[in-house]
């Protein structure tokens, strides 16, 4: 079987190039870019690969 999303995660953390933003328990992280916006409600960890 393969890997669990956990694992794909911590695995990602560890390279180059990848910025980690943890979101805690019930906080609002909004990402903007040109006319959309997202917001995540946590508990999340957005990635960011930039590789």
């Amino acid at each position: 079987m393969g890997k669990s999303t956990k694992e794909l995660t911590n695995e990602l953390v560890r390279r180059e190039g990848i910025e980690i933003i943890e979101v805690l328990p019930y906080e609002i992280a909004t990402i903007k870019k040109d006319q959309t916006t997202h917001e995540v409600v946590g508990p999340a960890i957005i990635l960011i690969n930039q590789d």
